[in-house]
């Protein structure tokens, strides 16, 4: 229940974080705004999906420390749903938008797990 715990507050800080660092590019629908940029500092310097990250950790900790473990393997079986239909499509978009700015960072970064920590 504690390491469920300290995950959950690291999720929400992480969340939280990659919110602020987004700034108003942010939108809860698949959206390029006017004024929209390819956000690369921060945890986006890390990885394309912070917030997806920050996700994935937070149903892993309520998994944890909930005393179902039906609903919480439910709510990772169901962010999972959501995420392999979303993501791709959010891929695309930004590759239309950005093109071979974002095939480069593509490469630099991993999409929710880091290719690396620490910049050369």
């Amino acid at each position: 229940v504690g390491l469920g715990i300290a995950l959950m507050a690291l999720a929400l800080y992480l969340f939280w974080r990659a919110h602020v660092d987004l700034g108003r590019n942010w939108s809860s629908s698949l959206e390029i705004h006017d004024s929209h940029k390819l956000i690369t500092g921060g945890l986006y310097q890390y990885v394309r999906h912070p917030m997806y990250s920050a996700s994935w950790l937070m149903y892993f900790a309520q998994a944890l420390f909930l005393s179902n473990w039906v609903a919480g393997l439910g709510g990772l079986v169901g962010f999972a749903l959501l995420y392999f239909l979303r993501v791709p499509k959010e891929e695309q978009m930004m590759l239309q938008q950005f093109g071979d700015q974002y095939q480069q960072y593509m490469t630099k970064t991993g999409r929710v797990i880091p290719k690396r920590v620490f910049s050369s």
